[in-house]
């Protein structure tokens, strides 16, 4: 299997539903939504390539690209934000002549009801770190903010750093054997679809089925069999 290059973006998609990947990666399919609309404006106010600044003792930078191209992984994408906080047991900096701890501060514009986060969202970070940690020889942290709260949730990540390794590397491969043979996954049979961009090209909505009597069904059969003997 060819070992090709995975954005972080596609973690996220392929847990929230495989299919929906698939219909995108493989397919090339797109549409948007209020909630893909809601989410781009949101990461179009963060995202800056050439924005940085202080804020409360803390540099920030904002859409830093991030990679890490060792063979287990093969991922690149891009960080929403990475806050860098004057710290003694932090790790220099290109162009700054003191130490600093990381931590990577992911954007979503809604925070998931009954729960604190989204699994999805959660290895979509995870995926960052592996690339953060990797790029700049660290162990940083990772924090969800959600803008309609407007709250930080911070991640377990270190916490659970094996299990969430294991998981990621398994959906790597499964990735990457989906796009190596050209396949689009199934739907999973408890995915839910509502709020998915892509659901009038996944699924269009079936035609409604006006009633009939057992007598016009006779008069269509009848008139079907008129046809290809006529």
């Amino acid at each position: 299997m060819i070992n090709t290059e995975i954005t972080i973006r596609s973690i996220q998609h392929y847990l929230y539903c495989p299919h929906r990947w698939g219909l995108i990666e493989i397919n090339d399919c797109w549409a948007e939504n209020i909630f893909v609309t809601k989410a781009n404006f949101l990461h179009e106010r963060v995202h800056d390539p050439d924005k940085k600044y202080s804020l409360r003792g803390k540099k920030v930078f904002t859409s830093v690209p991030i990679y890490n191209d060792l063979e287990q992984y093969n991922l690149y994408g891009v960080a929403d934000c990475i806050e860098a906080s004057k710290s003694g047991k932090g790790v220099l900096l290109p162009g700054y002549e003191d130490r600093y701890k990381l931590c990577i501060v992911e954007y979503k514009p809604s925070k998931p009801k009954n729960k604190e986060y989204n699994h999805d969202d959660l290895m979509q970070v995870f995926a960052q770190k592996i690339c953060v940690d990797y790029l700049f020889n660290c162990d940083c942290d990772a924090v969800l903010y959600y803008a309609d709260v407007k709250k930080r949730i911070p991640l377990p990540l270190r916490e659970n750093f094996t299990e969430y390794d294991c998981e990621l590397k398994e959906l790597l491969l499964q990735i990457r054997r989906y796009i190596s043979e050209g396949i689009i996954p199934g739907i999973p049979q408890t995915q839910n679809c509502s709020g998915c961009s892509l659901k009038d090209l996944c699924l269009p909505p079936k035609k409604r089925m006006k009633k009939k009597s057992i007598r016009e069904y006779i008069k269509e059969m009848e008139a079907e069999d008129y046809e290809k003997t006529s």
